[in-house]
């Protein structure tokens, strides 16, 4: 059997292989090139070096939108995965219809992003103009929490059913060790849980964290970058450069591989911070 899989491997391997090389490697690397053109198609580019990325970090729109994607992040992450946590905890005492309060936090997940940015639209405003008088669009403040509620809304359910797994799979005599040691319930959750769920909270940051950095159809369809692009963030900005300006195809270019560099460096950079904190069961 062995024999047989190691000698039809290739040739069910290759379509695929073909398939990912065609759709994504030559892509990304002549998106890598024409970071460093000038061109309105792919087959008219002319070679300018980094003036490109020059202009890029010239651009106030290209910074702004760095900095509320970092804002955003770090507030969304936190807040993500401490609610999850602490709803996969509650989840996991035995409390009575269990599998419905999971199959509701999880059905937001499977609503796609630009039909949930209308409705937290429409929510969000109905609230703002009967309690303010004002629209999402007035303050940039409002676009940012609306966006931070909007992507908790949309990803606890996920992260919680992650963390779930992970409770479940904590071996239960540690968890009676220190109950009969005198650990107290915080004391037990700091000291067993948290260290034994740790690989899950490895995922569930990974993906919070690119998942936040990513974000585009939410933002398009919540704020659109309203109000003067103050809640654009920098998947949106790359496309209003990109698709929004003439002549500016190269610089949004650039940005989007210097938004590829920052998101894998943090990303990399936290799944090393994590898994060398992983306890294995």
């Amino acid at each position: 059997m062995q024999k047989a899989l190691k000698k039809y491997f290739p040739i069910f391997a290759l379509p695929t292989l073909v398939a990912f090389i065609i759709a994504f490697v030559v892509p990304f690397f002549m998106g890598i090139y024409l970071s460093f053109c000038k061109f309105r198609t792919v087959t008219n580019a002319e070679f300018n070096g980094l003036a490109n990325y020059a202009k890029a970090f010239a651009n106030k729109d290209f910074l702004n939108a760095l900095i509320f994607t970092v804002e955003f992040t770090v507030v969304a992450v936190i807040t993500i995965n401490v609610l999850s946590f602490l709803l996969a905890l509650l989840l996991t005492k035995g409390i009575k219809g269990t599998n419905i309060f999971r199959t509701v936090f999880f059905m937001p997940n499977l609503i796609g992003g630009i039909v949930l940015g209308y409705i937290w639209q429409l929510i969000i405003n109905g609230i703002l103009l009967k309690v303010v008088g004002q629209d999402i669009y007035y303050n940039p403040s409002y676009g940012f929490w609306g966006l931070i509620i909007l992507m908790n809304w949309q990803q606890i359910g996920y992260m919680m059913i992650i963390y779930v797994a992970g409770i479940q799979n904590v071996p239960p005599e540690l968890i009676e060790a220190a109950k009969i040691d005198g650990a107290t319930t915080w004391q037990t959750l700091k000291s067993v849980t948290i260290p034994m769920v740790m690989s899950s909270f490895t995922i569930c940051l990974f993906l919070t964290l690119t998942n936040s950095f990513k974000l585009f159809d939410q933002n398009l369809a919540l704020t659109a970058g309203l109000p003067a692009r103050k809640t654009a963030m920098l998947a949106l900005d790359i496309y209003n450069t990109f698709y929004g300006r003439t002549g500016w195809e190269g610089v949004g270019q650039a940005k989007a591989v210097v938004f590829f560099l920052i998101v894998a460096v943090i990303s990399l950079t936290q799944l090393v911070a994590t898994r060398s904190k992983e306890v294995e069961n």
